[in-house]
């Protein structure tokens, strides 16, 4: 009996210039190295059935289950400023849409599936190391509460694909809530295509914010709503210590989700211009500069959808600059209130900002950890006895002895039981992050060794950042010297 996934293809609906339609490239040997079973169960898939060999055909891509409609989406970007007017899923294909249990629809997208008509001279294909990087760092962010696509399935292809050495290949199935970019809008826009880039609104209203389609200005209210998704979503980048690597605008989902983890890395020491991505020489997506890119990104979006805005030339840019002028207010408002939560803060007083910033410049100035900083915290806010831990991650302890001592102030002025507070600090202040080194370890192990047993290892740990698990430690502590890992790098 042939795998039947219940598929829909609404994006496979609108006119093919949208798209090329192109099926996946089957490869040699294929073999299921993980299928995520709970992530399959909230979207109404049988496990065992992705883990039958129908099912690793359907994940490989040498099998095109019924009922799917596989295409390479079309899209524009801005890559590190730079405009590109056509890129395009150049090594992934979008089989279809799923409905789940919880009522979301969502894309299943192979990456990793052969070459597209937007290959661009590439292979199409993806390396072991940059899939499980993303399974496992998507997963994480899920698990951290950071809205993201997510990982369904690893396979093995059997075959080599070339980069500076020949590496193992694979394919990831990726879940999202669609891959609707700003640059797919951008594409459109570069072409004067203003019916494409209103079809391609009016798609994504109903996807996204059906509501929308009801005000009185549903492109402008469309336009609100993806803002404040990327206000909320870089705000929650900052507060776990994530640093994207590669913020173009065709990696800017308008569904708020995070998307493409190629160079992406966590921060240990705090420091706001943090940047790993071996191709941001410049560091134009450092970790402090992530609102302002995403503020930029935005605008290329507002541009793109000034057609569709207002038919008063003047009346619709300033329409768009009050919209995008938006963005820093929500920004701060959720930045600012992740960071009171992560200081044991449930009310809002003045001064707070003050202090908030006065720890991040002495964490800066000290080498302090960022995630450990923030989770020795939530034990010192029982009372000074709890203070060793965070101060030990300071160069000067001197430095953490005057802000701690202005917080205990803060902190007499809140209405809650120490111990509430510090669960309450728990729950918003990860113990496990996903460390670079910890990462680069379990993919050298399965990429020299074929040994998937730290990604698992690893995988599990992350599934559960928020609490203490005895054993576990060492995988909440930063990289000694010779573990740092001073450079990640992009999966193409």
């Amino acid at each position: 009996m042939p795998l039947r996934l219940p598929f829909h293809n609404t994006y496979a609906a609108l006119p093919e210039r949208f798209y090329a339609r192109v099926a996946p490239t089957p490869v040699a040997a294929p073999a299921l190295l993980r299928v995520n079973a709970a992530l399959g169960e909230i979207l109404g898939l049988d496990p065992e059935d992705l883990a039958s060999p129908e099912g690793v055909a359907v994940l490989a891509g040498n099998r095109v289950p019924d009922g799917s409609a596989p295409l390479a989406m079309a899209y524009a970007g801005h890559q590190f400023g730079q405009f590109v007017p056509q890129l395009g899923d150049g090594r992934a294909i979008l089989l279809g849409e799923v409905v789940g249990r919880d009522g979301l629809r969502r894309d299943l997208q192979l990456k990793g599936s052969g070459p597209t008509p937007f290959s661009r001279r590439g292979d199409g294909r993806a390396a072991l190391g940059p899939v499980l990087r993303e399974y496992l760092v998507s997963e994480a962010m899920a698990a951290l509460g950071v809205p993201t696509t997510r990982s369904l399935a690893a396979v093995a292809t059997g075959e080599a694909v070339r980069r500076e050495t020949a590496l193992p290949g694979a394919v990831l199935t990726r879940v999202a809530a669609s891959h609707l970019r700003v640059g797919t809008f951008q594409y459109f826009a570069a072409r004067g295509d203003v019916e494409g880039v209103r079809l391609l609104a009016d798609h994504a209203i109903a996807r996204h914010d059906p509501e929308a389609a009801g005000a009185e200005q549903p492109y402008r209210a469309f336009l609100e709503a993806v803002v404040e998704r990327q206000a909320e979503l870089v705000a929650r980048w900052l507060l776990v210590g994530f640093i994207h690597g590669v913020m173009n605008t065709d990696n800017t989902a308008i569904s708020g989700e995070t998307i493409d983890y190629g160079p992406c890395a966590f921060m240990d020491a705090y420091d706001p211009a943090t940047v790993f991505s071996s191709i941001d020489y410049m560091g134009r997506y450092a970790y402090g500069n992530q609102p302002r890119v995403a503020q930029w990104n935005l605008a290329r979006l507002a541009e793109a959808l000034l057609p569709l805005l207002d038919e008063d030339g003047e009346a619709t840019v300033a329409m768009a600059q009050e919209t995008l002028a938006g963005f820093g207010p929500r920004f701060e408002a959720a930045y600012l209130g992740g960071l009171r939560r992560k200081l044991g803060l449930a009310t809002e007083r003045e001064g707070d900002a003050a202090l908030v910033q006065d720890l991040l410049r002495r964490m800066a100035e000290n080498g302090a950890d960022f995630t450990l900083t923030f989770r020795g915290l939530c034990d010192a806010a029982l009372g000074p006895e709890g203070d060793a831990a965070p101060r030990a991650l300071f160069a000067e302890p001197g430095a953490y002895d005057g802000w701690a001592l202005s917080w205990r102030q803060r902190l007499a002025a809140e209405p809650v039981a120490p111990q509430h507070r510090r669960a309450a600090m728990q729950a918003v202040n990860p113990r496990f992050i996903p460390r670079n080194h910890r990462v680069e370890a379990a993919l050298k192990a399965a990429i020299e060794e074929q040994d998937l047993g730290p990604f698992e290892t690893l995988l599990d740990v992350l599934s559960r950042p928020y609490e203490d698990r005895p054993g576990l430690e060492g995988f909440a502590l930063p990289p000694a010297p010779e573990e740092r890992v001073r450079q990640t790098f992009c999966g193409t």
